[in-house]
């Protein structure tokens, strides 16, 4: 079973959110859409794993002029440290994890193992200082700033590929074998020609001490079945859909093994070669300075941090509540809705960039309030990783498809695994509404929550 697959088979008529309108968290009203992201996107570099253990009474709340809720407040720890004190602290840190990783990375060698594992700690150290520079931009010099992010976007997108070429591939496989049940049937029939030929043998040996019983001719009829040539044994199963979805998983498997690990192999060759080029070295440098040192606006950055940090926080807090605002999940709220079976970027985009800003606002809450985990946001996040891996596995399905002269039963195997994907994409989508809205039963208590916004 997938991901998800429990609420999936949720009845239609159960509720799963909030009313038509009230998109959002809690009660908070949708804002206008276009809201903008720039947080480094490395693919399959989040772990997904919480950051802590339990929820404080640090989470509290602010109050908009409508009596809405705006998203959490976390100044009520901050008041003894300046806003430099916060945010060097927490760059440091990232600064030390990301050089760490890569002398792992260095002194991992021929280890294909160690050395992926250092490149996915390695991007994600880029990911939070980026992401972290970007939301807490007033407080930092602004040109250096973003010129790391920018060079940090690079190189994170750069190691990402090849580990995303591998994982899409293992997925597809994956799915492959489950649409055409493989996964349990060699094994059996694997078992069964094992006895098979045990019990022959102990025949031919017991017929070979004296008994040898002459063995019949074949009939006309069974040697007419052996010289039937395969194409019409083929076109037989075209007839059943079963059947021609088992001919065809083979070369469609096959073909997209090719063509991924070809990606994959392109992609290794492009990390070796950015690991290795003056342009990487100059992003090392500046990580390195950033660990000692972290280039801040000297005025803003001697503010009190419960005075400075939280508005922006909250600033990134509400582009996440905008961004959400227009997707379309009173829609996404029922299962089998077939909304998200059109493979189409532009339904898609929107998803993703929500994806990008959930991590932008899990980062700032990290900078904030380390010692507490936002395990709503959390789980949101990895609803959408699971949204953006079904949906690029679906396009690579679909590519696939387009091979010029592959069979009939080729394409139409990648086919249905095109729409197994999509499915996956639509399931994310409920998965995702059915965190992020409220309950029928948690609105009216909405407000004694520990969860940012009233997330129950």
């Amino acid at each position: 079973m997938t991901p998800g697959g429990a609420g999936v088979a949720q009845r239609h008529d159960q509720q799963t959110g909030g009313p038509a309108g009230l998109i959002g968290i809690g009660y908070e009203r949708g804002g206008a859409p276009g809201a903008r992201s720039a947080v480094v996107d490395g693919p399959y570099a989040e772990d997904g794993s919480p950051h802590g253990t339990s929820h404080g009474p640090l989470m509290t709340y602010a109050s908009g002029d409508d009596g809405t809720r705006a998203g959490p407040d976390l100044g009520t720890g901050l008041t003894a440290r300046t806003a430099e004190e916060v945010l060097a602290g927490y760059l440091h840190q990232q600064a030390a994890d990301f050089l760490r990783s890569l002398r792992l990375h260095r002194e991992s060698g021929s280890d294909a193992e160690g050395a992926g594992d250092a490149a996915r700690q390695l991007r994600r150290a880029a990911r939070r200082i980026s992401a972290t520079l970007h939301t807490f931009r007033p407080l930092t010099e602004e040109e250096w700033a973003d010129q790391l992010r920018s060079e940090l976007g690079w190189l994170s997108g750069t190691l990402a590929r090849e580990q995303a070429c591998a994982a899409r591939r293992d997925r597809l496989m994956a799915a492959l074998q489950r649409l055409t049940g493989r996964g349990e049937r060699p094994e059996r029939s694997d078992r069964g020609s094992l006895d098979d030929r045990g019990d022959q043998a102990k025949r031919e040996k017991r017929d070979s001490r004296g008994n040898r019983r002459d063995r019949p001719a074949p009939s006309r009829s069974t040697t007419a079945a052996a010289s039937q040539p395969a194409s019409a044994a083929a076109a037989s199963t075209e007839t059943d859909p079963d059947g021609a979805l088992a001919a065809g998983a083979a070369r469609a498997g096959a073909l997209l093994d090719r063509q991924l690990t070809l990606a994959r192999t392109r992609a290794h060759s492009a990390a070796l070669q950015a690991l290795g080029s003056a342009r990487f070295h100059a992003v090392a440098d500046s990580v390195a300075v950033l660990a000692s040192e972290a280039p801040l606006a000297g005025k803003n950055a001697e503010l009190p941090a419960a005075e400075a940090l939280p508005p922006l926080a909250d600033q990134a807090y509400r582009r996440l509540v905008e961004a959400v605002a227009v997707l379309p999940l009173s829609r996404a709220g029922y299962p089998y809705n077939a909304a998200a079976l059109a493979a189409d970027q532009r339904q898609d985009a929107p998803w993703h960039q929500v994806r990008m800003l959930v991590r932008l606002s899990r980062y700032a809450r990290e900078v904030l309030a380390p010692e507490y985990a936002d395990h709503r946001l959390a789980e949101a996040g990895r609803a959408l990783e699971w949204h953006r891996d079904a949906a690029e596995a679906a396009a690579a399905a679909s590519a696939a498809a387009r091979t010029p002269r592959i069979a009939p039963a080729t394409a139409y195997a990648l086919g249905v695994l095109h729409a197994d994907q999509r499915h996956e994409v639509e399931a994310a989508r409920f998965a995702f509404g059915r965190v992020w809205l409220p309950r029928a039963g948690e609105r009216t208590g909405a407000g004694t929550h520990d969860l940012p916004g009233g997330m129950p």
